[in-house]
């Protein structure tokens, strides 16, 4: 009986040990990676990108389009840049090979690559967000700015476009993360999945809910019109926007590590 407990508790042990293990990998990786995604000049692209909309804002301070500005236009692009070469990138530069010779999972190194991006454009994004509201505040003058803001629901409108900036950062950056793994060239599904999102408005409620604009749109605080061609659909409660684009990432992730476990690295084909 006594061997029994020990031969437990070994396993156990060791099984502690690799969960610390995982997580000092995934650590050690995730801050390589935020210093390697920061500072990096294919960022330059991904800066100026993010940039516009402070810029516009600043330059004609009109919020009618912030909505599709932000969610359709400058999130999706920037997170398709960063996401898609979070992997491209390495083998483009041929130093992939380097994280495959390590003692390293590569779920692991999934996770840690992944997690960096996601904390870089939610700040960047965030950082925006925040800054293009004040925009938008700004013509009300700055004591009505500032008492719709503390007083008024300008509080929780923000954090809530805030919270749907990252929640799109989370959604649309595991399913770029899986373009620049499984095509070649992944401009193409990505051009599509862009396409598939600009008419959602036009499609019928089943396929509404197979884009993630439809669940983001529906969590916006300020429901704006989209048009006298549009088809109406009640829009996706929180409890179900929000976990569905929740599951939708594992899902996704979950697809990325299987390809990541077999992939074998050839740069003479990039």
């Amino acid at each position: 009986m006594s061997s029994k407990v020990e031969v437990y508790a070994s396993e156990v042990e060791r099984e502690t040990s690799s969960w610390g293990l995982w997580g000092r990998q995934i650590w050690a990786i995730f801050r390589s990676e935020l210093k390697k995604n920061i500072f990096n000049r294919r960022a330059i692209f991904f800066y100026l990108l993010a940039s516009f909309p402070v810029l516009l804002f600043s330059t004609f301070l009109f919020a009618q389009g912030f909505e599709a500005l932000s969610l359709s236009v400058v999130l999706f692009f920037g997170c398709s840049w960063l996401f898609i070469n979070l992997f491209r990138s390495e083998v483009m530069d041929k130093s992939l090979h380097y994280y495959f010779l390590t003692p390293v999972r590569r779920e692991l190194l999934v996770v840690a690559k992944y997690f960096s991006a996601v904390v870089i454009s939610s700040t960047l994004f965030s950082i925006v967000t925040a800054i293009s509201l004040f925009f938008i505040y700004t013509p009300r003058g700055y004591e009505a700015g500032m008492q719709y803001f503390f007083e008024g629901p300008g509080l929780s409108q923000a954090l809530a476009y805030i919270g749907i900036t990252v929640l799109g950062c989370i959604g649309y950056g595991s399913i770029f993360l899986l373009f620049g793994l499984f095509f070649r060239n992944p401009i193409i599904p990505a051009v599509f999945l862009y396409g598939w999102e600009m008419i959602n408005f036009l499609l019928p409620p089943i396929l509404k809910k197979l884009s993630i604009i439809f669940y983001l749109q529906s969590l916006t605080p300020i429901k704006l019109s989209v048009g006298p061609y549009a088809i109406v659909a009640e829009p996706a409660s929180p409890w179900i926007a929000i976990p569905s684009m929740l599951l939708l990432t594992a899902v996704v992730l979950f697809l990325t590590c299987l390809k990541v476990r077999k992939m074998e690295i050839s740069y003479g084909n990039e």
